[in-house]
């Protein structure tokens, strides 16, 4: 009797550690996976909480798991990029998972929001930025200590731009063979990543005798999925990907700006009020750089059977009071956390490439997330058996 019962522990000890087991590289399944988080200040509390209902469908089917057992890559900029680290980083007593689930990231920003964006005396004409961002610094290198991009749980992809030399740096698992040199510390990229002109400083750090200069991702690539993509067919000969793409909430378009109206190019007046192009130029390249990442994945990429097997979650009717990266009154923490939460009950929309408009499908976020648990535990599932089956177990 107590040789069976040692033979049933040690293979429910095998199992278990099956379940924890790392997951096995894109050659042993049928797809490579991606998730994407946009930048967007403490909007990011948004994605996180879509996040927090994802893992849990997987938790449901295997409840040692975590995001960073089932994608590929996990990219980021900006506060995406903080998240990102946040998700892959590994936990130090248990290594094998990540240092937060997404419910304690939306945690995280709820307690800190109001000392990562504290106000400073500041003016418009000032030349330093709004905030000093003293706190993120130091939260960021106490959170993610001495860990370095080589040791994620999964490849990760962070876009950052360099001020000095006037070019984007991606810091990207894959490009660390050839570029140790970007293999720096979690928390400088993070910090970095996360350097919003006008409302953070830029950040200066050095690794492996190179500097960096480093402003917020979103200059380089404010919605992060055209660079992690770049990324996967650079390495991957696969043709087939799957990419889950968080936004973190834009305003409802209104029609307000016509050329008619614009009595020269320098200002025009709208409802009686001047208003200078460089006001209104801001939304407009930010409205313009969304529609056209919509564009990209559609077109640009047919060959990599990209249309149907992407999904974009973004709200695209945000209240104006919760626009803002920076606004963390206790009202407005507690309203993007709802609004995460009935971003899921709406209805998936689709933007129609010829005409750029939005248009309804026929399931809730909700649901296609169930949807994406299945596809990315079976892709799991199908990775280790074949995996075993190639060690003869």
């Amino acid at each position: 009797m107590a040789p069976f019962l040692l033979f049933v522990f040690m293979f429910a000890s095998q199992l278990i550690t099956g379940f924890n087991e790392k997951l096995p590289p894109p050659l042993y399944g049928d797809a490579i996976h991606v998730l994407s988080i946009d930048g967007g200040g403490i909007k990011g509390i948004i994605p996180a909480q879509v996040l927090d209902y994802l893992e849990k469908a997987l938790k449901a089917k295997n409840e040692t798991s975590s995001l960073a057992d089932y994608f590929d890559v996990i990219a980021g900029s900006s506060t995406g990029g903080l998240m990102t680290a946040m998700l892959t980083s590994p936990h130090p007593n248990y290594p094998s998972s990540p240092l937060f689930t997404p419910a304690e990231i939306v945690q995280f920003y709820m307690n800190n929001g109001s000392e990562i964006f504290k106000n400073r005396t500041w003016n418009w004409y000032s030349k330093y930025p709004r905030y000093d961002g003293v706190f993120l610094h130091n939260i960021t290198r106490e959170l993610l200590k001495e860990t370095r991009l080589n040791q994620t749980l999964t490849n990760v992809v962070i876009p950052t731009f360099d001020l000095k030399k006037l070019k984007p740096v991606i810091f990207s698992s894959y490009k660390l063979k050839t570029l140790p040199r970007l293999n720096a510390k979690l928390s400088d990229i993070c910090i970095g990543t996360s350097a919003a002109p006008s409302y953070l400083p830029p950040y200066y750090f050095e690794n492996d005798h190179t500097e960096f200069n480093l402003i917020d991702g979103g200059a380089a690539a404010a919605n992060p999925t055209r660079t992690a993509i770049g990324e996967v067919i650079q390495h991957h000969n696969f043709t087939k990907i799957r990419v889950l793409s968080l936004g973190t909430g834009i305003q409802k378009v209104v029609e307000k700006y016509d050329a008619k109206n614009a009595s020269t190019w320098q200002s025009f007046s709208l409802n009686s009020k001047h208003v200078t192009w460089s006001s209104v130029s801001s939304e407009i390249l930010s409205r313009a750089s969304s529609d056209m990442d919509d564009y990209y994945l559609a077109t640009m990429f047919p060959g990599l059977q990209l249309e149907d097997n992407s999904l974009r979650i973004q709200e695209y009717n945000l209240d104006k009071s919760m626009d803002s990266l920076d606004n963390v009154t206790k009202e407005n923490l507690d309203n993007l956390q709802n609004a995460g939460n009935q971003l899921l009950q709406e209805i998936v929309m689709k933007r129609n490439v010829d005409t750029f408009d939005l248009e309804e499908t026929d399931q809730t976020y909700a649901k296609a997330l169930d949807s994406w648990a299945e596809i990315l535990y079976e892709e799991r599932q199908l990775r280790l058996k074949r995996k075993s089956m190639e060690k003869g177990g």
